[in-house]
């Protein structure tokens, strides 16, 4: 890597080569493939893997850089694009980094079940090698875009005579086959974001394996990391794009991509609406609801600096550490801070939604109290963020675990 590259001659570089490639009458396909072979699809990665070699902050200035210049930008790589670069091997590589950065293939993640969410290491769902293929049986639950996606990051136990965190394996499941069954979950507030997914006699590759057969667990742990780390937000680029076909698929795909999504700020808590909300509530001078809007915004405040921190960790190229599950933590704290607030300024009227004309918010107050919960659960637990502080951050001993070193066939029934 050069270390005199500026993110300005980066900027420089990447919108003169946008300059004499972009045609708005490209297809959205043969537009990303023409970034990617460019390697500024994703910059930060090594040049045998579509990239340039730059540093991590890249991709963050090179995706601005393109879409300020009238292009599409290029597909984000998710949890499954980083985890599999860092686990390999080079065949798993070769086979399913060009098509998920291109957008070709949709990925969807299958880890936690009915039995094994916080514990996720606790997994049943098996998988039997029976000649060139591995057969699948088991179950898998909140899984976002598993309705619509080609593949799927899946962890199944392939020996069950290993300690329980040994003995799983990391496979990519083709979700297109008759032993995949996936059932959307209503919710209650009222969306269906995730979906519970059923596999019976399900058939995968034998070498469709991410880092090596029964070490599956580190190439787990890497995904959680970047889930943590980079959060699920999305974020749409707000600058106009010269219309033509990719234009039009990259709108199309977005907009699918944000119907999943749509309810993730209420989830958060709508912390940008607590001022608004007491204003038009006439409480704005009550010194009581200033008092909790203030803590409110001091949380927020807080949580975007342990952000920006991470950021700075990323741009300089280090693995994920402690602040993606301070951050984790800091968030479900600014969301029921938010919620709390937003229940004394709505009172009772709170728990109107829909059409009523005394709802607060036009009702989506109510959403927002019935979404944030899920802010606390998702991606990791709070108590499963405090396991990981005070385990890994502060070097406190871990729980007991007497079936630790047990084979896991007879651990699991202790």
């Amino acid at each position: 890597m050069n270390e005199r590259v500026t993110a300005e001659s980066v900027r420089a570089d990447v919108r003169a080569w946008v300059r004499a490639h972009w045609d708005p009458a490209m297809t959205l396909v043969q537009w990303r493939t023409a970034l990617l072979d460019a390697g500024w699809a994703v910059p930060s990665w090594p040049e045998r893997w579509f990239g340039k070699g730059l540093p991590a902050w890249a991709d963050d200035v090179v995706r601005r850089e393109i879409a300020a210049c009238g292009a599409v930008s290029s597909v984000p790589s998710g949890l499954a694009g980083p985890t599999i670069l860092e686990q390999g091997p080079d065949s798993t590589r070769e086979r399913f980094l060009r098509p998920m950065l291109t957008g070709e293939e949709v990925w969807c993640q299958l880890f936690s079940e009915p039995s094994a969410g916080s514990d996720l290491a606790g997994l049943t769902t098996t998988a039997v090698l029976d000649g060139d293929e591995w057969v699948l049986n088991g179950q898998k639950v909140w899984n976002t875009s598993a309705h619509h996606a080609d593949l799927g990051m899946l962890v199944a136990r392939t020996n069950w005579d290993a300690p329980k965190h040994q003995g799983i394996t990391y496979f990519v499941l083709p979700m297109h086959q008759p032993g995949v069954e996936v059932r959307p979950l209503r919710q209650m507030n009222f969306h269906s974001s995730f979906n519970e997914v059923f596999l019976t006699d399900a058939r995968i590759p034998r070498d469709w394996v991410v880092g090596a057969v029964n070490q599956g667990w580190s190439a787990a742990l890497a995904t959680l990391a970047h889930e943590r780390r980079f959060g699920v937000a999305v974020t749409v680029d707000r600058h106009p794009v010269d219309p033509g076909p990719a234009a039009e698929q990259a709108a199309a795909e977005a907009g699918e991509t944000l119907k999943v999504y749509s309810w993730y700020p209420q989830r958060a808590g709508r912390a940008d609406l607590a001022v608004p909300h007491a204003r038009s509530a006439g409480l704005a001078g009550d010194p009581v609801v200033r008092q909790e809007i203030a803590r409110l915004l001091s949380l927020q405040r807080v949580s975007q600096w342990t952000a920006e921190r991470a950021k700075s960790n990323r741009a300089l190229g280090r693995p994920p550490g402690p602040e993606g599950s301070i951050g984790k933590l800091a968030i479900s704290h600014v969301a029921r801070q938010a919620a709390r607030v937003h229940s004394r300024l709505g009172g009772a009227h709170s728990m109107l939604a829909g059409t009523d004309p005394h709802a607060p918010l036009d009702g989506l107050l109510a959403e927002i109290l019935m979404s944030v919960p899920a802010q606390s659960i998702a991606g990791g637990t709070d108590e499963i963020q405090r396991n990981i502080l005070g385990e890994k951050a502060l070097g406190l001993p871990k729980e007991p675990d007497p079936g630790k070193d047990l084979p896991y066939r007879e651990a699991r029934n202790r």
